[in-house]
């Protein structure tokens, strides 16, 4: 809170009760129940502000701006901020977003002091929030996003929401009665929600599983180099969207055909380089989403040469499904 006590105390006691719902907790002027009591000329700056802030950066966070919060002190210590104004307030929130960090918001009436005046200077800030919202675009907008995943299910970019959707329809149908299903690399994606019921999700990204929590199915901190199950744990492993980015040398296959039971279905998804609709979308997406996955594929498979080496390890191809000619979903059974 500001450093002459000038916020109403009683609102200590509702952030303190939702410690336990978030990571961050704000006292908020603009969630149901909250209330600002400023001029429109104030009041306007504040809500445009925010709204620039939690629309470009896309974040669900209504007030960005409030002082008034209750920080677990673990999401402090793992972040280095940079900024040196008001701006800071949205640095370490956005940022503890990005990481993962569950923020929750109570309702704060807000009331002016009585004494003394603001020392925020609209040109200075002004200049400092376009210099941390640049900064902060570009991690929203990269892999390193807890939720990149799951947000790509409903992207602005049209091309990116169909991938994801179709993506999440096929998947979702090859592993349909097939039991508990391990995924290894989940991410943060919405396909982790629609696990059935006994399976487990797994990522070498701890801030990709914090952000996981909300889908409600068990999280498992891991690689995929070394899967942390016994052999033949699980009668269904799903892979999709990970081994195009490790080495063709890695033992990620071996260790997804070690954990799968025999009789086994295994979902491997993956692009492929021979088609020329791929390699097309591939170079439209670079330009479209720089800081996406594009530039982090370093393993080019085609569906031959994927068909090839899971069949040398015991398995027979069932199916396979497209999605635009450029991505593809195949499905194996374990002999």
């Amino acid at each position: 809170m500001d450093a002459d006590l000038s916020h109403p105390p009683d609102v200590v006691e509702p952030l303190w009760r939702a410690r336990t719902e978030g990571e961050i907790v704000i006292a908020s002027r603009y969630v149901p129940g909250g209330r600002a009591a400023m001029g429109w000329y104030r009041y306007g700056l504040s809500r445009t502000l925010n709204t620039f802030f939690a629309w470009g950066l896309n974040v669900p966070i209504r007030d960005l701006s409030s002082n008034f919060r209750l920080y677990r002190a673990a999401v402090l210590k793992d972040q280095h901020p940079s900024a040196r104004d008001f701006d800071i307030l949205q640095q370490l929130l956005v940022q503890a977003y990005a990481d993962g960090r569950m923020v929750r918001e109570v309702p704060f009436s807000y009331a002016p002091r009585l004494h003394g005046a603001s020392h925020a200077r609209v040109l200075r800030v002004g200049v400092a929030y376009l210099r941390t919202f640049w900064q902060l675009w570009k991690l929203r907008n990269s892999i390193l996003a807890a939720d990149y995943d799951d947000r790509a299910h409903d992207s602005r970019i049209p091309l990116q929401r169909y991938w994801q959707r179709e993506r999440h329809r096929h998947v979702m149908d090859l592993i349909a009665n097939e039991g508990a299903v391990l995924d290894v690399g989940c991410g943060s994606s919405r396909i982790i929600g629609g696990l059935p019921r006994g399976s487990v999700a797994t990522d070498v990204l701890m801030r990709k599983l914090r952000y996981a929590r909300r889908f409600g199915r068990p999280l498992v901190h891991g690689s995929g180099f070394a899967l942390p199950f016994s052999d033949a744990s699980f009668p269904c492993v799903l892979c999709s969207q990970v081994i195009e980015h490790v080495p063709k040398e890695s033992p990620i296959l071996d260790e997804l055909c070690r954990v799968l039971e025999p009789g086994g279905r295994l979902v491997l998804g993956t692009p492929d380089y021979a088609n020329w609709q791929w390699r097309w979308i591939e170079k439209l997406y670079g330009i479209v989403n720089p800081g996406g996955y594009k530039d982090e594929h370093i393993a080019h498979y085609t569906f031959a040469e994927l068909l090839r080496i899971i069949e040398a390890r015991g398995f027979r191809f069932e199916t396979y499904r497209y999605i635009l000619r450029g991505e593809l979903i195949m499905a194996f059974r374990k002999l």
